[in-house]
């Protein structure tokens, strides 16, 4: 068993806000920033009064509650990013509260239900891959556009829009449907667009991406817990590169503490990658590098051996 990772209150003082916190990235992100003790506004649509279309256990008071566990202090804002009135509340109270935001954390999603693997657009349910854009683009662009005058209040501060694949692997290569494969590309070119419109402002904005995620719906899908994981192996063995959703979150944290984060301004970053940079470790002790993983071994067909990458 590797040993417990020392606390560092690298942000204490920090204010983020997490939008799509409920589950999966957005929760790992938001109890690591908690834990190098930051406030931590949670967000998203699943309470312990109601839950989502996604019809799932886990909501925004739970993870509030692991953010202040870890040593932060979590709030939880249940918020629908399609609703501006409710985005605009959102930060108007966050403004009242703490006067500042240093870190925006654009990791809205809620897409999993919606999209069909290697389906083409013509045969594609359209009102799902309409949806689906919206929740994966639209509510980005509307908290940014309510969030960002805040955040600019004071030098310094990061924008990290999160989504799937790098850029350079996105580019290359065809990601699951035409809904899928936008809605990814256009998360990417935000962060672009938005390091050029932060930079000169004394900002930053990076698109971000985790690898293969053990989250809970990941766990549910293979039939396992995390203390099993590797049971998955026997159904897919490639499944041996997965990182838990602290790993992502702990390369958030890191970003947040750097003062020199502008250099990565408008770049496309990985977990795996950052790790490599910052030296942090999953909770296991290990560096998963998904994406060189994917490209290497998976995508070049060749057997599945975690060995060097992780």
């Amino acid at each position: 068993m590797s040993r417990p990772r020392p606390r560092s209150r690298s942000l204490e003082g920090k204010v983020a806000l997490v939008a799509g916190a409920t589950r999966g990235a957005g929760r790992g992100i938001a109890v690591e920033l908690g834990a190098a003790g930051a406030t931590v506004y949670v967000t998203g649509r699943s309470t312990r009064a109601q839950r989502s279309e996604y019809d799932r256990p886990e909501t925004v008071e739970d993870t509030a509650e692991l953010v202040t566990e870890a040593g932060g202090h979590g709030i939880a804002v249940p918020t629908d990013h399609l609703e501006p009135d409710q985005v605009r509340a959102l930060v108007e109270r966050i403004a009242h509260e703490q006067d500042r935001l240093d870190v925006l954390v654009n990791d809205i999603w809620g897409g999993e239900k919606l999209f069909e693997w290697d389906t083409p657009v013509w045969e594609h349910d359209l009102a799902a891959g309409l949806r689906l854009l919206r929740l994966a683009v639209e509510t980005h662009a509307v908290t940014s556009h309510h969030a960002l005058p805040l955040l600019l209040r004071r030098p310094g501060g990061l924008v990290v829009e999160m989504t799937d694949g790098t850029a350079e692997y996105n580019r290359n290569t065809y990601r699951v449907n035409l809904f899928y494969d936008l809605a990814k590309a256009s998360v990417l070119r935000m962060a672009f667009a938005l390091g050029h419109e932060l930079g000169p402002r004394g900002a930053t904005a990076v698109a971000l991406t985790p690898g293969w995620l053990r989250s809970e719906m990941m766990l549910d899908h293979f039939g396992v817990r995390e203390e099993n994981w590797r049971d998955a192996l026997e159904q897919v063995p490639h499944f041996a590169i997965s990182e838990t959703p602290r790993y992502v979150g702990r390369a958030v944290a890191a970003l947040a503490a750097d003062p020199d984060v502008a250099r990565w301004n408008g770049q496309s970053l990985s977990g795996g990658g950052l790790a490599q940079v910052y030296g942090f470790t999953d909770v296991d002790g290990s560096r998963p590098d998904a994406w060189r993983y994917l490209v290497e071994v998976q995508d070049a067909g060749k057997p599945a051996d975690a060995t060097g990458y992780r």
